[in-house]
């Protein structure tokens, strides 16, 4: 619907709205908006500071003849305004939630057009392309279509201007872009010279399934060099930048592989080794596995002679899983995963002379560092607050500062040789939940990112309901628990405003029991019921991690004990506390619907061999069972009648591939390989089993209904200016 104030310019902030134009700018710079959160503005800018309620909003910008879930549609015009505004629900600027009433525009207004802001101000990073019709449109509640995850992702790189540092005197940030792709690029690696720009195109922040790509910076065409399929992470050039090293899962470790930066077939470069660097021609940094997972960092000649451990986290299951020496090669930034497999901020530890590792960087999930040419700066990519930014600090005792900010986030980074810019990948990402049936497949929303890995969405026992985390784009935004309708579309907050780190809901639907950490706290257990008639409850002092419901309703989890982790359970009140499991755990997966199997990964004495698998821990008492080779999460059917184990990994151009295995009776498991399901397998490995072109998905109530995430990125490289 159209709306006709009195002027056809409106200004606020440092935005300007040109409803003649139907464009919103900042700084004269356009941003990209859907057609309804811009209506949805102009109407709220007409009377500033007035409360405009639900149903008012509902006459003015839905029309009575069409259906649309009119809530869902205004939440989400909200948001995308909210995002696009970088304004927080919880702390507004401009647009005021009127809690079960309505909104109001809180900022002031002013008339006529603002002048352009002087040279010095930031130049916006290029909008990303359209992808007009290269894409299906994502289908929203009430059948209506729309690219509205393109306009999103468009609208928040552009939102990321004006970009300051953090410290008394603000200094300016500029963006150029690098790649122009319409999906992702990430992990950007520079070669010794500087000349060559190696990535990934694809986005993950960790390991990703996609091709490797080469660029001759500034303005060389992206090549094809490598489509291997397998998981990797961490590329990095040799001295003489004629080949890019990167890391793979093999088997039950990580190996190091290599391929000319002209392109061909991949040979080992080193077994056992993982995010690979060159200290110089002669000597290698890398992780390596002592132990199970236990990833620490060592170095060793190219020959493999003199091997030398450097720093070990403490914890059996903690994973160091990069290093990135200095300049001078005494020191080097560790990002490391801990005892939970979670980030956690970067370590800085000795490469010679004698000194305690420490934290450094930002307080928060630390993913990437660097450091400039000189040393006298760390990077560092963190999330802090929900969001993945860039931050520095002084080496070796400054004060974290963070460098950019907004609804985008940046992924990896690579300092050039100048050390006055980095290049990282900048975007975002919206995921959506699609049901596949026997009528063929559908998109079904979500206001913000689904968080999955040992967390995955499951159906409820109705079969009709799907439970989820989920986390908002918003600044400090947690995951929290949410419910989704498959049938209408429908979603909404379970438990609003309580954060959650992993749950499991209980067999007949009414508990859900979770675990939960205030920063800088220990994980704790809580147990509520799904309709709130009555407070959430912490289970004793219990501290402990990933908790599912046991066969007769005890709490089985994952708890610490030194630096090991070991497998519990208790009642829901607390008591009768005992170990369910006598042999350390690495991490733990899901639970079978009948509360029979619990799924982990094992470092398990067999054969005189102590290897981490996945496995089946039976726990009502029994010898656990393996079910992969490799690194894997295996999910259960609804009914329990299949067990889905992921063979072949998903990436930008292919969603991988599982084998539904037939569960037998009472969730008897058949005969399975000795040591697990090999990766790539094909059905043949266990006889009976099927092939599902998904590799992640949450299995219903046949082979033929399933729910997976999809997350659509928009993520390309930047070379960003530092002050």
């Amino acid at each position: 619907m159209a709306v006709s104030p009195a002027e056809d310019v409106i200004r606020f902030g440092v935005f300007e709205l040109d409803l003649k134009a139907g464009q919103l700018t900042r700084y004269g710079t356009k941003l990209r908006l859907p057609q309804q959160p811009l209506q949805l503005l102009a109407v709220l800018l007409e009377r500033p500071g007035q409360i405009f309620t639900r149903d008012e909003l509902r006459s003015r910008l839905w029309s009575s003849d069409v259906f649309v879930d009119f809530d869902h549609g205004l939440n989400k015009s909200i948001q995308k305004l909210r995002d696009v505004l970088g304004d927080s629900a919880a702390s507004p600027r401009y647009i005021e939630t009127i809690p079960r009433v309505g909104y109001r525009f809180i900022a002031p207004v002013s008339n006529g057009h603002r002048a352009l802001p002087p040279k010095a101000e930031p130049d916006p990073p290029s909008q990303l392309p359209d992808r007009g019709a290269e894409e299906p449109a994502a289908v929203v509640t009430g059948g209506h279509q729309a690219r509205w995850w393109i306009a999103t992702a468009a609208v928040a790189v552009c939102a990321a201007i004006g970009v300051y540092v953090s410290s008394r005197h603000p200094a300016v940030i500029t963006y150029t872009q690098l790649t122009d792709f319409t999906d992702a690029a990430s992990d950007p690696a520079l070669s010794p010279d500087g000349h060559i720009l190696a990535f990934i195109r694809g986005d993950s922040y960790f390991m990703s399934a996609d091709a490797i790509y080469v660029k001759m910076l500034p303005n060389g065409e992206a090549r094809l060099i490598s489509s291997d399929g397998r998981l990797k992470y961490g590329l990095a050039f040799s001295p003489d930048g004629s080949q890019i090293a990167y890391t793979v899962i093999e088997g039950t470790s990580f190996a190091t592989y290599a391929v000319s930066v002209f392109g061909g077939d991949p040979h080992l470069l080193l077994n056992n080794a993982a995010g690979l660097t060159w200290l110089d021609p002669e000597h290698w940094l890398f992780s390596r596995i002592r132990s199970g997972l236990h990833l620490g960092i060592v170095t060793s000649g190219v020959a493999g002679d003199h091997l030398r451990e450097l720093y070990y986290p403490p914890h059996e299951r903690a994973m160091a899983h990069d290093s990135y020496a200095s300049p001078d090669r005494r020191s080097a930034l560790v990002a490391e995963m801990d005892g939970q497999g979670e980030f956690v901020a970067c370590k800085l530890i000795a490469l010679e002379g004698d000194f305690q590792a420490r934290p450094v960087g930002p307080s928060g999930a630390c993913t990437s560092a660097g450091w400039s040419p000189d040393g006298g700066w760390m990077y560092f990519i963190a999330m802090v607050e929900g969001q993945r930014h860039l931050w520095r600090q002084h080496f070796p005792y400054g004060q974290p500062q963070q460098l950019t900010f907004g609804p985008t986030e940046e992924h990896g980074l690579a300092v050039e040789r100048d050390g006055r810019s980095i290049i990282t990948s900048i975007g975002v990402r919206e995921s959506a939940i699609w049901i596949h049936d026997a009528s063929g497949e559908r998109s079904l929303s979500s206001e913000g990112e689904i968080v999955a890995g040992l967390t995955p969405p499951v159906f409820a026992a109705d079969e009709k309901t799907l439970y989820y985390l989920l986390r908002h784009h918003t600044a400090g935004a947690e995951p929290e628990l949410w419910r989704m309708s498959t049938d209408s579309g429908e979603s909404t907050a379970v438990f609003p405003g309580v954060s959650m780190s992993a749950f499991d809901i209980s067999a007949d639907g009414k508990q859900v029991v979770y675990s939960a950490a205030a920063p800088g706290q220990k994980s704790q257990l809580w147990i509520a019921p799904i309709d709130r008639s009555s407070p959430a409850r912490q289970i004793s002092d219990a501290v402990g991690s990933w908790p599912h419901f046991g066969p007769r309703g005890e709490i089985v989890f994952q708890r610490a004990e030194g630096n090991t982790n070991y497998l519990e359970r208790m009642n829901q009140d607390g008591l009768s506390r005992a170990k369910a499991f006598p042999y350390p755990i690495i991490e733990t997966q899901g639970i079978s619907p009948g509360r029979k199997w619990l799924m982990a990964v094992v470092a398990y004495p067999d054969s005189n061999s102590v290897v981490p698998m996945a496995m089946a821990i039976p726990l009502d008492g029994g010898k656990p069972r393996h079910i992969c080779k490799s690194y894997c999460i295996p999910v259960w059917s609804s009914r329990g009648d299949f067990l889905f184990v992921p063979v072949e990994p998903s990436s930008q151009t292919n969603p991988g591939r599982s084998l539904a295995i037939p569960i037998g009776p009472g969730e008897t498991l058949p005969e399975l390989p000795a040591e697990g399901i090999e990766p790539f397998a094909q059905p043949s490995a266990v006889p009976g089993s099927q092939s599902v072109s998904r590799a992640e998905l949450v299995p219903g109530k046949d082979l033929s209904h399933f729910a997976y995430v999809k997350t659509t990125s928009q993520r390309n490289l930047y070379r960003v200016s530092v002050p």
